[in-house]
């Protein structure tokens, strides 16, 4: 599961395809913030002392537009998953997203009631 920029949902699709992947999911506009003030532009004018933007910021970050992705694959397709993730993702600034990695128990696909790591190519 990954957290990331709307913008870079294009290029997170591209590195994942680039990679083999290209099963995923994505979930329409969420909303999220981490521990720091997230816009960037207002961030740089309150840099310059520019009162309007040390206004804006105020004390608590804002909840900006975010995007989740779930990518199930085998475990020995993890490492690939990641890295092509961070590769489309990273950028060096706060907001970059979050990726988790978890335990799938099973799958099961709907059409066929086929269960197993077979399931998810």
């Amino acid at each position: 599961m990954a957290i990331i920029r709307i913008d870079k949902m294009n290029k997170t699709k591209r590195a994942l395809a680039n990679a083999g992947i290209t099963s995923m999911t994505a979930t329409g506009h969420v909303f999220g913030r981490g521990k720091g003030l997230w816009d960037a532009k207002v961030l740089e004018a309150a840099k310059k002392d520019i009162p309007e933007a040390i206004e804006h910021l105020g004390k608590e970050p804002r909840l900006r537009p975010q995007r989740v992705l779930t990518v199930t694959v085998p475990d020995e397709k993890v490492d690939v998953v990641v890295k092509a993730i961070i590769a489309a993702n990273q950028t060096g600034s706060h907001g970059d997203g979050k990726i988790f990695v978890l335990p799938e128990v099973e799958a099961v696909r709907v059409r066929t009631a086929e269960t197993g790591v077979g399931v998810l190519d």
